[in-house]
């Protein structure tokens, strides 16, 4: 995870996700996510980070449960969920934080 701090600052929003291998839900999440990733392309980073490997980092974002999502932008935590959520609630979010305000996906 050298690059997570470069990622999370850049000006486009980045979706973390905080996931183990074996959490359940994290299970669920991976799909919606991919389907987020499909919808906005390239105008938002989604990372995925396992906590079982990265104990550090998810301990610096006091990732407590799994799965955690956090919303960053220019490195900072705009948003913030535990558990699983809808794809509509993410790409709503991401939205929010793009330079320009696009309907186009």
């Amino acid at each position: 995870m050298s690059d997570f701090n470069k990622i999370i600052n850049e000006n486009k929003p980045t979706l973390v996700d905080f996931f183990a291998t074996w959490c359940g839900p994290c299970k669920v999440m991976s799909p919606i996510l991919e389907d987020v990733k499909k919808r906005i392309g390239d105008k938002a980073n989604i990372l995925k980070v396992d906590i079982d490997q990265n104990q550090a980092l998810a301990a610096e974002y006091n990732v407590r449960s799994v799965p955690t999502l956090i919303l960053f932008k220019n490195g900072e935590a705009v948003w913030r969920a535990v558990g699983v959520q809808q794809i509509d609630t993410l790409v709503d979010k991401l939205k929010d934080h793009l330079e320009t305000k696009s309907d186009e996906f």
